[in-house]
């Protein structure tokens, strides 16, 4: 996989094979929401192993039910297959 920047103009069909997610900035983001608080935890701690597989951490944001995933590659300055790649592997866990 690679670290190049995926340009703008490129980006929405990249995001095809993951349509929950959305660009946001140079990130891309997806919002889970849950029926209760637990649920979230128990959600962020099943992705927890494929994030430590690809060794890229997103931004976790948990507030009440809602989980908020936030990816980027820092060294290429934004969105990347890197990033791509693992919105789909979480997004296999969500549906």
């Amino acid at each position: 996989m690679s670290e190049e920047l995926i340009p703008a103009d490129e980006l929405d069909e990249a995001l095809k094979r993951c349509p929950e997610w959305e660009a946001e900035g140079n990130a891309i983001t997806r919002t889970i929401e849950f029926e209760e608080y637990m649920e979230g935890i128990d959600f962020v701690n099943d992705i927890a192993e494929i994030i430590d597989d690809a060794q890229h951490i997103p931004e976790i944001d948990i507030r009440d039910c809602k989980v908020t995933l936030r990816l980027r590659t820092e060294d290429a300055g934004g969105v990347t297959d890197i990033d791509v790649e693992l919105a789909s592997r979480i997004d296999n866990v969500v549906d």
